[in-house]
């Protein structure tokens, strides 16, 4: 009964340890960036193909997800472009 108790314990260690200590991709780091600064959020599917467009007063981001690939650009409020 001991043993089972303690593979059980350090099944559910190794469990929270993996689970905890996922990485963010840069596309999830950037989304929670901009929801936290209260940025207006449009997302547009059609087909195999997403866009997302996140805009706040200073700071425009825009997300395309097409066949695997992912392209983010950001735009702040002191670009000239």
């Amino acid at each position: 009964m001991k043993k089972v108790i303690l593979a059980m314990t350090m099944a559910l260690c190794l469990i929270f340890s993996v689970t905890s200590c996922r990485e963010q991709t840069e596309k999830e780091k950037v989304m929670e960036e901009m929801e936290d600064a209260g940025a207006d959020v449009k997302k547009n599917v059609d087909g195999d193909e997403t866009k997302i467009k996140m805009e706040t007063e200073n700071k425009e981001v825009k997300i395309k997800e097409e066949d695997g690939e992912t392209k983010i650009k950001v735009k702040t409020e002191n670009d000239d472009n």
